[in-house]
């Protein structure tokens, strides 16, 4: 059997780490080709002794040398975007795991598709802010595919399973309603760094769990849904379910719901992602059906959770104005974690952000990142 070659962008992020343990319980079915982080250089060198790539890569140039002085015997090290770029390319790459925070992922990602690659993507970012970009290259290449590596995303994929979009309804994306789920709005008003960072079931770095209590994290995966399997935003719906048992869900035009189980590991998204379409053993935890019986489902309150409104609007004027959510949604959360503005005004920067831009169409990566620095630089004035 062929092993598959495997390029891991942003492979000391937490992502990257959990890929790292799935691709060690499959040594016979993968090849790392290249690993890329930017200045994890212990976490690179420590990969590089497991795996022994042909490439390990930091983005930082500045770093090459040192890296290379950390990494074991046979492995080169290179610095810059450039040989990324080559990385994601190179014939012998199969599968590009893509978990750069940010606009990073931008690049690679195309370029990995028009080489005809398999994208396993964990970057909010890259649909985000240039998913119409991303929809019109998947079409025009006849071998690449996306493989979402979000768990709610990774879910409705596998729900889906190839289904005609005239048989699915609404896409149903589940949300734990993060540290604030049980929080009246006047609570929430007074809510400090560390409340916000206090999430009950996942264990993440602070953006994405101060994005969870906000449920600007819905409101990104969204957007990402509509462009990753190319539905009407109509379609997209949020659950709140605070066991985060069941993934995400799709209902049917018969009114059947489809739902995907797990525990609360994202080694399963991962793993299905780099097996893709086939599934494997990898000795991760089963349910326990004994103890995790209780499911639980509401509707998000809409005055509580105003980012659901967010990614509407967003998706409704498309073009740029998801990129410009986004970048706000960044800003805001970094001024946040300075405890320069309250919780509640992250909301409010980022509405007032999207009300002040005008979107322009998605026609290249120059206009996408024009109106991400217009939008950080408008939030952080604020």
């Amino acid at each position: 059997m062929k092993k598959k070659g495997v390029v891991v962008l942003g492979a000391t992020g937490s992502i990257g780490l959990s890929t790292a343990r799935v691709l060690e319980q499959f040594p016979d079915r993968f090849e790392v080709i290249s690993l890329v982080a930017r200045n994890n250089l212990d976490e690179l060198a420590r990969q590089a002794g497991l795996f022994k790539p042909r490439t390990v890569i930091t983005t930082d140039e500045r770093l090459t040398e040192t890296l290379q002085s950390k990494l074991p015997a046979g492995v080169k090290g290179e610095g810059g975007w450039e040989p990324v770029m080559q990385a994601v390319t190179a014939p012998e790459t199969d599968v590009v795991v893509c978990a750069i925070v940010g606009t990073g992922g931008l690049e690679p990602v195309v370029a990995a598709i028009r080489a005809g690659k398999t994208i396993a993507l964990a970057s909010k970012e890259v649909m985000v802010m240039a998913g119409e970009i991303v929809r019109r290259e998947l079409a025009a290449s006849p071998t690449a595919k996306l493989v979402p590596v979000d768990s709610e995303h990774s879910a409705i994929f596998q729900c889906l399973a190839g289904r005609p979009e005239c048989e699915v309804k609404n896409l149903l994306i589940t949300a734990s309603g993060g540290a604030f789920r049980s929080w009246s709005m006047e609570e929430i008003a007074k809510a400090t760094l560390q409340d916000a960072l206090k999430h009950p079931n996942w264990s993440m770095g602070p953006k994405v769990t101060i994005d969870s209590a906000s449920l600007m994290n819905k409101a990104l995966e969204m957007v990402e849904a509509r462009y990753i399997f190319d539905v009407v935003p109509e379609k997209i719906k949020v659950v709140l379910h605070p066991q985060s048992i069941v993934h995400s869900m799709v209902e049917l035009c018969d009114n059947s719901v489809i739902a995907q189980l797990c525990r609360t590991d994202m080694r399963f998204a991962i793993q299905y992602a780099l097996t893709y379409p086939e599934r494997f053993d990898g000795a991760l935890p089963a349910m326990d059906f004994e103890t995790l019986l209780k499911l639980e489902f509401s509707a998000p309150d809409r005055q509580k959770y105003p980012s659901i409104g967010f990614a509407e609007e967003a998706m409704r004027r498309g073009g740029t104005m998801p990129a410009v959510m986004n970048a706000a949604n960044e800003i805001a959360v970094e001024r946040f974690r300075r405890e320069e503005i309250r919780f509640t005004q992250i909301w409010s920067i980022v509405e007032k952000t999207m009300a002040a831009h005008d979107p322009h169409p998605q026609e290249s990566f120059a206009v996408i990142k024009e109106a991400d620095a217009w939008a950080r630089a408008f939030a952080g004035q604020m």
